[in-house]
């Protein structure tokens, strides 16, 4: 948490707020989040630079520079804040940009596991972390072959997780897709038929636009901003439900790969 859906939310939320703007200097209070180049080096280059456009790849928000693609992982709670310059630093605001308005745009991380880096354009896609991405849930590309190449022996709840394969799924969307492609999350991914994976690249297209239209989930501490809050919590079917919505059987909840999950015994057999 945050996934594909959240992190398109602050896209979305930040481009409202930060285009066109200068960044003046950066203020860093937790050197660890900055994951490349060294803090040192990352202070100065990102100075006059302009944030001309903000992308998402995966998980990743990607702020378009002049020069560099400055990369960010939310991670478990990233957030982004805007501020007046002058106002009391808070506490678990660990890095912060100036621009030349007098704003601020600060980075907030409680458990302070999100990560930057400052890259050059021409080498961003080309280089970790970007690189060992898989394929966007809407790109053409994303058929049944290329998951039969993909998938192995592990439960498929487990391989929709991998960002390897399908970027930007998370655990609560794993159980949502899984539940609506009538699939155990037990299934052995190199077992699932033609049908079945179809299945699985519709439903995690629905499921994932739904969220975005929804504004992502919120859950637990996370919010994708502040003052922005989602609602597809409320539409969910099957994660932390008691019971089946579609045939009233009691849900189950296991844990697979270190992750709860929920699924029908019925409708998923």
């Amino acid at each position: 948490m945050p996934e594909l859906p959240e992190v398109e939310t602050v896209k979305n939320t930040l481009k409202r707020e930060v285009l066109h703007k200068r960044i003046v200097m950066a203020n860093i209070y937790w050197d660890n989040i900055i994951a490349f180049p060294a803090v040192k080096d990352f202070k100065e280059k990102i100075k006059k630079q302009r944030i001309n456009d903000i992308l998402r790849r995966g998980k990743w928000l990607i702020f378009d520079l002049d020069d560099y693609f400055l990369l960010s992982h939310l991670r478990m709670e990233g957030k982004y804040f805007i501020r007046h310059k002058g106002c009391e630093l808070a506490k678990h605001e660990h890095v912060v940009f100036l621009f030349d308005d007098d704003t601020e745009l600060r980075y907030h991380d409680t458990r302070k596991f999100g990560k930057m880096y400052l890259v050059d354009k021409d080498k961003a896609y080309e280089s970790k972390p970007l690189k060992d991405l898989g394929l966007e849930p809407w790109d053409n590309s994303l058929s049944p072959s290329y998951l039969k190449n993909k998938f192995n022996g592990k439960p498929i709840k487990m391989q929709l997780l991998n960002q390897g394969i399908i970027v930007g799924i998370g655990n609560i969307y794993a159980d949502e897709i899984l539940f609506l492609s009538k699939i155990n999350p037990y299934k052995a991914g190199n077992e699932l038929e033609d049908s079945q994976l179809l299945e699985i690249i519709k439903n995690t297209r629905i499921t994932l636009e739904r969220a975005i239209e929804f504004g992502g989930t919120t859950v637990k501490s996370y919010t994708s901003s502040e003052g922005v809050h989602g609602r597809f919590q409320n539409e969910l079917l099957v994660h932390t439900k008691k019971v089946c919505p579609v045939c009233q059987t009691k849900i189950e909840k296991t844990v697979i790969g270190g992750r709860g999950t929920y699924y029908c015994p019925k409708c998923q057999k």
